[in-house]
């Protein structure tokens, strides 16, 4: 069960960055595994943002920044919950960008490819880094750059964006 953020006073930045995985082909994903990627990665977009928007357009500014993956991007097997619903989010944040853009709040997503996090234990990085032009898995302060600069004052006439930082792997 889900229920919506209480709102708020003011705010300038949302950073949307929920994110679980619960890998498997279709044919052998659990309900449940389906249903809980799709709450945590998409609906909690909706839950956070929807009440963090009225504040935004009454001071007519905000930024609002989405964190996808690559995999919302191409979509990858073994991950139609994950592709789903981090697909949902990049087209929810080109949507909202339309909606809100004259009130002078810019929405944009970035969509990292495999970082050095929690989110990629147990996968094989020797492997996947064949794949990776770069060679290499991200850091998350290279994720962190990019979402700086989009919540900066340089990025303000970026909206309803979608940036890959995956070292090549999706163009």
């Amino acid at each position: 069960q889900w229920q919506a953020a209480p709102p708020a006073e003011n705010i300038d930045l949302l950073v949307n960055n929920a994110g679980i995985r619960r890998d498997n082909l279709l044919i052998w994903m659990e309900p449940e595994d389906f249903e809980s990627v799709l709450t945590t990665n998409l609906y909690s977009f909706y839950n956070v943002t929807r009440p963090l928007l009225q504040p935004m357009i009454r001071h007519k500014h905000g930024r609002i920044i989405n964190i996808a993956s690559l995999s919302g991007q191409k979509g990858l097997p073994g991950q139609c919950n994950y592709s789903a619903a981090k697909g949902g989010l990049i087209a929810a944040t080109k949507a909202l960008a339309q909606e809100v853009g004259r009130k002078n709040i810019t929405v944009n997503a970035v969509a990292p490819g495999f970082v050095k996090t929690e989110m990629v234990d147990g996968l094989d990085e020797a492997e996947l880094k064949k794949q990776i032009p770069l060679n290499r898995f991200a850091e998350a302060d290279e994720v962190a750059a990019v979402v700086a600069f989009l919540a900066s004052d340089d990025a303000s006439y970026i909206t309803g964006e979608c940036i890959g930082i995956n070292g090549g792997l999706y163009t």
